[in-house]
């Protein structure tokens, strides 16, 4: 049996600490010196051994099926060279073992701040058009094998998006 799946456009806006509040924050740079505040990044990576690489990703293109959530730690997620990006996300409501689609947003993120999602925030990303793009990444060492929750799109609801600029 073959299933047809719907493509949906999901617009990306411009990132802003204001608009993307209710899945995390975006830290810009400040000046060195500057004392903690509530415009660093609120990191919660206390349920392990924390982790911070750089993963090379390529020809991400900007359509997904799946998106992700991690229910133990916040994740800092951020380009090299200054490249932008997009994100989707979908608020936490970690009650529910599936995103709530019609809150599904899309973000574009410029190559010269980086994001903290909160724990549970649902994301797909990071996407580009470019061919290649290094990301610094940090949440914790086992974060891929013991806290990665995927909910299939294409298998709850044969639907696929599409960000788009």
């Amino acid at each position: 049996m073959i299933t047809s799946k719907t493509v949906q456009q999901l617009p990306a806006q411009w990132i802003t600490p204001e608009n993307f509040r209710s899945y995390g924050q975006v830290i810009l740079p400040s000046e060195d010196g500057k004392n903690f505040d509530g415009k660093d990044a609120q990191l919660n990576l206390q349920n392990g051994t924390p982790r911070f690489y750089i993963m090379r990703l390529e020809n991400r293109g900007c359509k997904f099926d799946k998106i992700t959530r991690h229910l133990q730690c916040t994740q800092c997620l951020g380009s090299l060279g200054g490249k932008d990006w997009l994100m989707a996300v979908c608020p936490p409501h970690n009650h529910l073992n599936q995103p709530v689609l019609a809150q599904m947003a899309a973000f574009r993120i410029p190559g010269n701040c980086f994001i903290k999602l909160n724990q549970g925030t649902w994301h797909a990303g990071p996407y580009f058009a470019h061919e290649v793009v290094d990301f610094y990444n940090l949440e914790l060492a086992d974060t891929n094998v013991v806290d990665h929750f995927t909910h299939d799109l294409f298998e709850s609801h044969q639907l696929e998006f599409e960000m788009v600029i």
